[in-house]
């Protein structure tokens, strides 16, 4: 019985960690071949604001980044947020990151300055931020409750980022990533809940 419980535990971790390096392995990789072979141009595949072909920028622009020092500064934190995302339920993950790409890219696509150009996988941690900091709000249980403590202390200062004071910073993909991280908090304390009645 305890051999089996350890056995899914290592499964869980195995999994998790899977997800993570290959998330991590697309950035990277699609990084280095912008930069070694496509000279930058598959920056052109982000989010463009008010023209439709940008709308393909919601399914590429988190995967794409502006230069080695950008994804960099994505990478610790996007490991740490998706990680704790992951805590309660694997599953948990891939919703809070459909809902922040979808709910995070059309608000980019249609709030966001003319003829600029989104990229970068901080539109997914600022979903992972909303999610995890409301996600003791909505769900009112301890484990949900500690978890948004120790990301608001981790990374609470990270809001600031959802202002316009810094410029060629993506603060439209800050503040709409995060509301998408909030609505899948909300979305996901409903089905729970839900379940329980």
């Amino acid at each position: 019985m305890n051999y089996r419980k350890d056995n899914s535990i290592s499964y869980k971790i195995k999994n998790r960690v899977s997800i993570l390096g290959r998330f991590i392995s697309i950035f990277w990789v699609l990084e280095l071949l912008d930069l070694l072979i496509f000279k930058g141009y598959l920056d052109r595949f982000g989010i463009i604001p008010h023209k439709l072909i940008g709308l393909r920028g919601i399914l590429f622009a988190p995967f794409l980044h502006g230069g080695l020092g950008h994804l960099i500064a994505n990478t610790i934190p996007f490991i740490v947020l998706s990680w704790f995302v992951m805590l309660q339920k694997t599953s948990d993950f891939w919703i809070v990151t459909l809902l922040t790409m979808i709910v995070g890219g059309f608000g980019v696509w249609l709030f966001g300055v003319p003829g600029s150009v989104h990229i970068g996988a901080s539109l997914l941690i600022f979903g992972y931020l909303g999610f995890l900091l409301l996600r003791g709000y909505f769900q009112r249980n301890f484990v949900s409750i500690f978890l948004s403590i120790i990301v608001s202390f981790l990374y609470g200062g990270l809001v600031l980022g959802m202002l316009p004071f810094s410029p060629g910073i993506s603060w439209e993909g800050h503040l709409f990533g995060f509301l998408g991280g909030v609505l899948a908090a909300k979305l996901i304390a409903n089905e729970k809940q839900g379940s329980l009645s």
